[in-house]
């Protein structure tokens, strides 16, 4: 018996796509997975990054540069270069615990949980934002809602609910992450009776310390016209050795 011409074509086509299937199987990827990798590209095992900040409202608008410093989840240091005002003010995070050094009456504070959804340095951003108290990693469970397209970007996204164990502020964060480069583009801030509070846009991505970032971070308050902040990333170097010890009390009134 001859065999059909749609049977050969029929076995072909499913020889064909079985690699193809594996292939794809093998490259599922969770929702926390992709905000781990997300994290990871703007974080590294240890960041050394030159910022600056600027503060934008209706009739004003200021500017604050900044040195900071990272180590995996655990460890970041923000040191204020200028203005004269607030230079040489520190923050110190060391796993949960957040220090604040106050150069102009020489006292180091601790702060407390209740003050990380408090406005850093008078910007839109919370401490809980620069500082990292909370990590979207482990302090968060994730649920992949499905993806859209921003800037021109496929991009996945991925609701983001507080555990019930972590103190933060909001109900729930919507972020927007490229598929192709694990970039988050887009998040949205909710409070707890589920109305829109912050949204916050990165974009301007170059290549700095070796890989490719999102160098431009504004954050926007709904109820707040004409109110936002900016946030440039001038230079980062990636994965530079850092000592533990480098991240303590002691050395936050030491940093210039």
């Amino acid at each position: 018996m001859k065999n059909s011409p749609l049977l050969i074509f029929t076995i072909s086509f499913i020889i064909f796509i079985m690699p193809m299937a594996t292939t794809y199987s093998q490259h599922v990827i969770s929702a926390t997975e992709i905000v781990k990798r997300a994290d990871e590209n703007m974080r590294g095992n240890t960041s050394e990054a030159d910022i600056t900040i600027k503060i934008i409202r209706p009739t004003w608008s200021r500017e604050m540069n900044m040195k900071a410093w990272s180590k995996g989840d655990d460890y970041s240091m923000i040191l204020i270069t200028s203005p004269a005002k607030e230079k040489g003010t520190v923050f110190l995070k060391r796993d949960k615990e957040v220090w604040n050094w106050i150069p102009s009456i020489e006292r180091n504070i601790k702060l407390p949980p209740s003050m990380m959804s408090q406005s850093w340095m008078g910007t839109d951003f919370t401490n809980d934002d620069l500082v990292k108290e909370a990590s979207s990693i482990t302090d968060y469970d994730h649920k992949l809602l499905g993806k859209e397209t921003i800037s021109k970007k496929d991009c996945y996204k991925i609701e983001m609910i507080p555990k019930p164990s972590a103190a933060i502020v909001w109900e729930k964060v919507i972020v927007w992450i490229d598929v192709k480069e694990f970039l988050q583009l887009k998040a949205e801030f909710y409070d707890e009776d589920g109305e829109l509070v912050n949204t916050m846009n990165s974009s301007e991505v170059q290549e700095i310390g070796g890989r490719k970032i999102t160098s431009k971070i504004e954050m926007f308050p709904v109820d707040k016209e004409g109110n936002s902040t900016v946030i440039m990333y001038n230079d980062i170097i990636f994965d530079k050795p850092i000592q533990d010890n480098f991240f303590t009390t002691r050395n936050m009134k030491q940093l210039k």
